[in-house]
């Protein structure tokens, strides 16, 4: 898309989303403090492009708002490669099949196989909890009987998505169940934030985190399953995942940061560090929930999108990274866990970028 005759805040989108892809597909562990070594020897580079565990969603909505051709290109050149190498099946490893589903759908490529393998997986192998709720099981760890707030987006949106796609009905309504389930164990009562995890094994929740990236991909996860599945107005699964919603993001305005525009990365703790990876998928969320009209065109709801879109923009380097992201983060036992995160740039924190940027185009810009 050339950038001749269009008002400078748009170019200056354009060029920082250009810039996010460009750091994004050169990313890697320079350092080796990041290398993960699986049980089989397998080195696993959780900063890099070629992780599974990477995040493509972002390119996906940049085409689809733009139509950029290139954005396809490199999705499509990452999936050749990685089904070729294959991986163990996880929560998070899961999250790529949403991008699939959705090129399979347009027919950019054949990822029939693919989408049938990883969606029965979830359906009949994947650990469940009491409840059969999905266990958030990752590379190492199997995590048992433990919810976390992350699974809505990484499994449950990809399980929805082929449903659709390969016409299985039982795989919709598995994952509307999976939505209902971690609200009720995942939504606290009093805040409307979510915790981190929740597990059945002492019924607790560990540390009570209202960890702040978890929280994002709820916000980013309940706009885009109402979405996705074109729920209407009156259906009731609809009206539950709105009422969530709304109760989350009141909360949001509340904690935001008013200086920087940020979100703590623990959202109700001041004493943490600000975090721009959860405040870049907040900033998509509440502008997407105002596009749909899931909560009301309010000042409060406008003003806190376009305040961390603004904290989302100055935390992009020249290089096009983005700055103050928290590393990979367990559910801990202590809220003094989550302030000890290092910050590095990552993946996920450029894909959250860009579904901030690509959203405040489509709503503001386009």
């Amino acid at each position: 898309m050339s950038t001749r005759n269009i008002s400078p805040l748009k170019a200056t989108v354009l060029k920082h989303i250009r810039n996010l892809i460009d750091c994004l597909v050169n990313i890697k562990d320079e350092s080796g403090e990041f290398l993960l070594t699986l049980q089989d020897g397998t080195v696993i580079d959780t900063k890099g492009w070629n992780d599974w565990e990477a995040s493509l969603y972002g390119l996906l909505k940049f085409n689809e708002i733009t139509g950029d051709k290139e954005a396809i290109s490199i999705a499509l050149k990452w999936f050749e490669k990685q089904f070729e190498i294959g991986t163990s099946k996880n929560v998070n490893t899961m999250s790529p099949l949403l991008t699939a589903a959705f090129l399979h759908e347009a027919k950019y490529a054949d990822y029939r196989v693919h989408l049938d393998s990883w969606a029965e997986w979830v359906m009949h192998e994947m650990p469940r909890t009491e409840e059969g709720g999905l266990q958030h099981i990752t590379y190492l760890v199997d995590n048992y009987q433990q919810l976390w707030d992350d699974t809505l987006m990484m499994s449950v949106l990809p399980l929805a998505k082929i449903g659709l796609v390969l016409g299985r009905p039982h795989y919709i309504e598995e994952a509307k169940r999976q939505f209902m389930l971690h609200i009720k164990y995942l939504q606290d009562l009093q805040t409307g934030l979510w915790f981190h995890g929740w597990t059945f094994d002492g019924r607790h929740h560990f540390g009570k985190a209202l960890w702040g990236r978890g929280n994002c991909w709820v916000t980013i996860a309940i706009p885009e399953f109402i979405e996705m599945l074109n729920l209407p107005e009156t259906d009731g699964v609809r009206l539950y995942l709105v009422t969530s919603l709304k109760a989350q993001i009141d909360a949001l305005v509340k904690y935001q940061d008013p200086e920087t525009g940020l979100w703590h990365t623990i959202i109700d703790d001041s004493t943490s560090y600000l975090e721009a990876s959860a405040t870049a998928g907040f900033c998509f969320g509440i502008l997407k929930a105002l596009r749909l009209r899931l909560i009301p065109k309010e000042e409060r709801y406008v003003n806190a999108a376009k305040k961390a879109f603004q904290g989302v923009l100055a935390n992009i380097t020249d290089s096009g990274e983005l700055k103050q992201v928290s590393f990979g983060t367990p559910v801990f036992e202590t809220i003094d866990g989550y302030k000890q995160i290092p910050l590095t740039s990552m993946p996920y924190g450029q894909s959250l970028a860009l579904l901030a940027l690509t959203e405040y185009l489509r709503v503001f810009l386009v």
